[in-house]
């Protein structure tokens, strides 16, 4: 039976969702958070410790203004509102991104998330905001330089925005696509990756439970025979 600490999702599919069944990206990305909250109440359930949800990526500055504007007051809604559920809920948040892009509002009530939640240890979510893999390896590298450090496999983990938390056991990506949109590229060296056909919203805890119980019984040689 492999062990699942760490469980990374790229939430895929929500602006189809929404257009297919209700004529908005935007409603789309509305009930797409209900499946965060759905998968997350059953991580905190089957005991994993980490959560890593890619929310908003580098590129994803290239989408329509007012989406981009929904996305973060979709965002913003949430945290003011559940804040208090997560601390009580035992749920560590961690942001792992470039935060200089964001609004003052966003950037203090990230940082007030995280500090309210600081002591909790039930299950860390990592939200993926403006992440991108390529810009985390190239800023790790430079802190290495800055400092004067030799380049070595150890050095740029410990320069990641991911610095202390274990590498994903599991990559979940919805949608029916089959890419990693530079999502946690270094990390993700020996993790088992699942494509699912469901778009995000219409993905439940059934299927979750499902992939999980697949990877437990997986065979996972991590480069030997």
């Amino acid at each position: 039976m492999n062990p699942i600490r760490h469980v990374a999702i790229i939430m895929d599919g929500n602006g189809r969702w929404g257009l297919k069944y209700k004529g908005s990206r935007n409603l789309g990305h509305k009930a797409g958070l209900k499946t965060v909250e759905a998968i997350i109440e059953e991580s905190i359930k089957l005991k994993i410790e980490y959560l890593t949800l890619y929310t908003f990526s580098t590129e994803n500055w290239k989408r329509p203004k007012k989406e981009i504007i929904f996305l973060f007051n979709l965002l913003e809604n949430f945290l003011s509102k559940k804040i208090k559920e997560l601390v009580n809920n035992g749920i560590r948040l961690k942001i792992i991104g470039d935060k200089k892009k964001f609004s003052l509002k966003l950037k203090k009530l990230l940082k007030n998330s995280e500090v309210k939640t600081s002591k909790n240890k039930k299950l860390q979510i990592n939200l993926a905001l403006n992440y991108g893999s390529k810009s985390e390896i190239i800023s790790a590298v430079k802190k290495i330089n800055e400092d004067k450090l030799i380049l070595s496999e150890k050095n740029i983990e410990n320069n990641l925005y991911t610095k202390n938390i274990p590498n994903p056991d599991i990559l979940i990506r919805t949608g029916d696509t089959h890419r990693l949109s530079n999502f946690l590229l270094w990390q993700m060296s020996y993790t088992k990756i699942f494509f699912v056909k469901k778009l995000w919203p219409d993905f439940n805890k059934k299927d979750y439970e499902k992939i999980l119980n697949k990877f437990k019984s997986l065979k996972r040689n991590f480069g030997t025979i």
